[in-house]
């Protein structure tokens, strides 16, 4: 695999195996409304914003990674950090314990998500702020959850995909349920898929957010570079 496609994963996946779920042309793209507000451009160095715009309503939240230029006119930066991409890098997903089976039990009352389940997937995502997602994002990849009723503990799914790469995004378990591994026997379900299928799953995380990287780095996940994350908006002249 082309590991180069990982500088720019978000233009590769917009504008190849995605392009259906995005809108845009040939310089800059972004998922469409009720996916995840995610925008990506062919050259990070120049990235064409007037193309973007005409796809981008005044004041929507948008974000791009490794993009660090100044803003250019009409755009405002709202928020910017970065975060950590992450490639894995084991023979296969580990226990989550040394007293369980090669291939840990999955949490009881696991599904596969679909869009019945996007309010509650809403709901878990603006508890727990795992990073951009939408109504739609469920369509992006398969998603799986741990639901107790109505009441969705915790979920795992894909996202981006390029050349090979798959990306496991939208992990994020309830406050009143961490401690139990519930997302990383999610999780290595998805790794099992991901590698049946003979691709290369990686990830994204927040270069603060230690707790996660440090289950990620168990799983067989290793850090493959920091990337500029930033949040920015189209204004009205």
């Amino acid at each position: 695999m082309n590991a180069g496609l990982l500088d720019n994963i978000t233009w590769h996946t917009l504008s190849g195996p995605q392009s259906h779920w995005s809108v845009g042309g040939d310089t800059a793209r972004r998922y469409a409304p009720g996916f995840s507000p995610i925008v990506g451009f062919a050259d990070l160095q120049r990235p064409d914003f007037t193309a973007l715009a005409p796809h981008c309503a005044s004041g929507e939240p948008l974000y791009c990674a490794g993009w660090s230029g100044p803003a250019p006119a009409g755009w405002r930066i709202e928020a910017e950090s970065t975060m950590h991409q992450m490639v894995w890098d084991g023979p296969a997903p580990p226990p989550a314990d040394a007293d369980e089976p090669p291939e840990p039990a999955l949490p009881p009352g696991t599904e596969r998500l679909g869009a019945a389940h996007v309010p509650r997937m809403l709901a878990l995502v603006g508890l727990t702020q795992p990073g951009p997602f939408g109504p739609r994002t469920v369509e992006l990849g398969a998603y799986y959850g741990c639901l107790d009723g109505e009441r969705l503990r915790a979920m795992a799914g894909e996202r981006m995909g390029a050349g090979g790469f798959r990306e496991i995004s939208g992990v994020c378990t309830h406050p009143d349920d961490r401690g139990h591994g519930l997302a990383h026997r999610l999780m290595a379900r998805l790794l099992r898929q991901q590698l049946a299928r003979g691709e290369q799953p990686f990830l994204h995380v927040m270069h603060d957010n230690r707790a996660a990287s440090r289950v990620y780095e168990r799983l067989g996940f290793r850090l493959r570079r920091e990337v500029v994350v930033r949040v920015l908006a189209r204004v009205d002249a």
